[in-house]
């Protein structure tokens, strides 16, 4: 397997349709089908590739760097986006090993934590991930129209984080500063 690290304006429009069918198979009817992203592009992806199988595209996930305000306090995020595997090569570790390469990424650079919404907890659980209960207030998208609904605010149950700076994730309200990945 090989990984590649990939700024979204660099894919072309050949890998381009790859992580469209990638993203369709694995989130089914919740995905549009024409488009390699749900609400807004990534700033980068990690896109797994199997060398013996001409390079398929196997697993990817996107990430989304930005300022957030936590409490009252700006923290540095990245956000996890659509990690997915492909059917045929679930069980085999390509989702950690795509947490880990990105646990790699975050070392010796100004990002307080990691942040995402799981429907699926148990890979991330093993991997360092904690649920927490804060207040979230977010930009809502109309995935389908591309447009804004609004602002949303609710405790969403789904969300987790993973410390990789100095500071403490702290209970309270959370302000995306943008759309809810």
């Amino acid at each position: 397997m090989k990984i590649n690290r990939v700024f979204d304006y660099e894919i072309d429009n050949v890998l381009r349709k790859e992580i469209q069918e990638l993203l369709f198979e694995c989130f089914e009817t919740n995905y549009p089908k024409e488009r390699e992203y749900f609400k807004q592009l990534p700033h980068f992806r990690y896109l797994v590739f199997d060398e013996d199988n001409a390079n398929k595209l196997v697993a990817q996930v996107g990430l989304d760097y930005r300022v957030m305000n936590l409490n009252g306090k700006p923290v540095k995020v990245l956000g996890i986006i659509d990690l997915c595997v492909i059917k045929g090569y679930r069980s085999r570790g390509l989702g950690s090993m795509l947490l880990s390469e990105i646990d790699k990424f975050c070392q010796n650079k100004s990002i307080d934590f990691l942040l995402l919404f799981a429907d699926d907890k148990n890979l991330y659980l093993k991997n360092g991930y904690r649920f927490v209960e804060n207040k979230c207030k977010w930009l809502k998208i109309d995935n389908e129209k591309q447009s804004t609904l609004g602002i949303g605010f609710e405790v969403i149950n789904e969300l987790m984080i993973k410390e990789t700076g100095n500071k403490k994730w702290e209970d309270g309200d959370i302000d995306l500063l943008g759309y809810l990945y």
